[in-house]
């Protein structure tokens, strides 16, 4: 964990000050790793999503919820761990359990918007399968989007808080 100097201090007022607690990073900190586990979750999810419709047939809505299911394992690992710096034994009731509730709210929202792509005729007016395959990929994109930011929220405040303060 690297501390943040006197210039951060000057530039960013109101930060934590890095402590010897893994748990205390500073708010700049947490988005940027938080923004680093999303773009590898995401990158499991949209290959998974790939996969499973283009090259397995499966249906959008479904290969979705495989997607979702696959990158929630290392994004909940990630985030307690290396964003939020919490080691030790998880609390399921209080972090596992609504992490996978916040997770599966943006496989609600990419779900739907997955879905009006094929129901809409949008992936199927595509001219190629390759940009009806991006058509998928983006929608999917777009429910998890609009879910980031309240995410980061809760995970910071209520889900991986610092206890002690």
């Amino acid at each position: 964990m690297t501390a943040v100097t006197t210039a951060d201090r000057e530039f960013l007022p109101g930060l934590q000050t890095a402590t010897a607690d893994a748990s205390s990073r500073t708010l700049v900190q947490k988005l940027s790793r938080c923004a680093s586990v999303s773009v590898i979750t995401t990158v499991i999810s949209l290959s998974t999503l790939t996969i499973a419709t283009a090259g397995l047939g499966v249906a959008a809505w479904a290969a979705n919820v495989l997607a979702v299911s696959i990158a929630t394992v290392p994004s909940y690992s990630l985030n307690r761990r290396w964003t939020w710096g919490l080691t030790g034994p998880s609390d399921f009731r209080r972090q596992v359990v609504p992490f996978w509730v916040l997770a599966f709210a943006g496989l609600l929202l990419s779900t739907l918007a997955v879905e009006l792509t094929q129901v809409s005729g949008l992936e199927a007016a595509m001219p190629s399968p390759l940009l009806a395959t991006g058509a998928v990929l983006a929608a999917h994109l777009s429910g998890f989007a609009m879910l980031w930011v309240v995410q980061f929220i809760v995970l910071d405040r209520v889900l991986f808080a610092d206890e002690s303060v």
